[in-house]
C-alpha cells in the first residue's frame, strides 16, 4: 500500500496543519507495517501553477515533472493533505498541486452523460487549520472546493481532520489541536483497517 503525503502550509515549524498531518500519517503506518510512505512538501518546493507555456509542454523538464506529479498521485492508495485554510480557500501550492493532477484523459474524462472521475479507489484524508471558525458556514468556500474536485476526479472517500479558531487565543490553539489529535486517535485506525 503507498500513501502520499503532502504538506503545503507556509508556516514550517508552527504550523497546525503539519503537525496532524504526520499525526494521520504516523497512525496509518501504526495501521499498516509495510506501508510506503511517499512526502512532498509543496511550500519548500512548490510545483509551478499553470500556463500557456506548461499547458503547451514547451519546456521539456517542467513536463516531465508534472507528469511525475500526476503519477505519484495515481499510484497513490491513500493521500494525506495538510490543507490550511488560506483566505477562506487553500493554498496557492496546494491549488497548483490540483491543476497538475487534474488531467482529462487521465485522472477524469467527458461522455455524452458529463464528466466521469478516473481516479477512484484510493482514499483522501484532509487535514485542515482555520484560524476562525468555519464549518458549516457560508465562508468555507475550502471544504466544498476539496470535495467537489476530488468527487470530480472519482474520489468520494474523503475525511477531514479540523483544527478550528486557532487564531483565537494560545487557549484556543491548544484546544482545537486536542480535539484533532483525538480525532486522529479515534478515527484514523479504523480508516486505516479498512483501506
Amino acid at each position: 500500500m503507498k500513501l502520499l503525503h503532502l504538506d503545503s502550509s507556509a508556516l514550517g515549524d508552527n504550523s497546525v496543519t503539519r503537525e496532524l498531518s504526520a499525526a494521520v500519517v504516523a497512525q496509518w503506518q501504526s495501521s499498516h507495517p509495510g506501508l510506503r510512505v511517499e512526502y512532498r512538501d509543496l511550500d519548500r518546493e512548490p510545483i509551478p501553477h499553470l500556463t500557456g507555456q506548461s499547458l503547451a509542454k514547451v519546456d521539456a523538464a517542467e513536463a516531465e515533472a508534472a507528469e511525475r506529479t500526476l503519477q505519484q498521485f495515481l499510484d497513490a492508495d491513500v493521500v494525506v493533505i495538510g490543507a490550511p485554510m488560506y483566505n477562506f480557500s487553500v493554498p496557492s501550492t496546494l491549488k497548483a498541486w490540483i491543476d497538475r493532477v487534474a488531467v482529462a484523459g487521465r485522472t477524469f474524462h467527458y461522455t455524452e452523460n458529463g464528466p466521469e472521475g478516473l481516479a477512484g479507489g484510493k482514499r483522501i484524508v484532509i487535514v485542515s487549520g482555520r484560524g476562525g471558525i468555519h464549518t458549516d458556514a457560508p465562508s468555507d468556500f475550502q471544504e466544498p472546493y476539496l470535495r467537489q474536485v476530488f468527487a470530480f476526479l472519482g474520489v468520494n472517500e474523503v475525511e477531514f481532520v479540523r483544527a478550528e479558531g486557532v487564531a483565537y487565543s494560545p487557549q484556543h490553539r491548544t484546544d482545537a489541536l486536542a480535539q484533532a489529535h483525538a480525532t486522529i486517535k479515534a478515527a484514523i485506525p479504523a480508516l486505516a483497517k479498512a483501506a
